[in-house]
């Protein structure tokens, strides 16, 4: 493995991969919760007809936000404990955690929505709705913009 990398690599491989099929799993459930997959025939693909089941996908949306809440909890103890003084954000990682703490906030407010006893607006909850995905496509936009230049979300000190 070069040395380099090897410094460069914050967080372990395993909880990488984590946060990737995380976030994998959540666009995918996310988008199932609009009726995509089934007015598209994606659903009829064998295996993939659960993309058209609306309580499948919102309960596995649910527990895939679930486990990006552990994880980037874990994240930014594990940043704010450990790593602070040899590491600092770079400008594309303070990007992309405003954008994934506007996520998990919208995020957030949508399952208080879904909680019996609250009152939102339907004006406020067509804004969350939209906030949400539109925080949701930019934070794609950007992660992929920094996979392709190579960014990264902090750099050595």
């Amino acid at each position: 493995m070069n040395q380099n990398l090897a410094h460069t690599r914050v967080i372990s491989r395993p909880v990488r991969w984590l946060y990737l099929t995380t976030t994998f799993f959540l666009v995918l459930t996310g988008f199932g919760q609009m009726p995509i997959f089934k007015r598209y025939y994606i659903a009829d693909i064998p295996g993939l007809g659960w993309l058209a089941e609306f309580f499948v996908t919102h309960y596995l949306h649910y527990l895939g936000a679930i486990v990006l809440l552990a994880l980037t909890a874990y994240i930014v103890a594990d940043y704010f404990i450990l790593k602070r003084n040899s590491r600092r954000m770079t400008a594309t990682g303070y990007i992309r955690f405003s954008l994934l703490g506007g996520i998990l906030v919208s995020g957030g407010l949508l399952v208080i929505r879904n909680l019996t006893g609250t009152n939102f607006s339907p004006e406020f909850i067509i804004f969350l709705d939209v906030t949400h995905l539109g925080l949701v496509m930019v934070f794609l936009f950007v992660s992929l913009y920094c996979l392709i230049r190579k960014k990264h979300w902090t750099t050595e000190r």
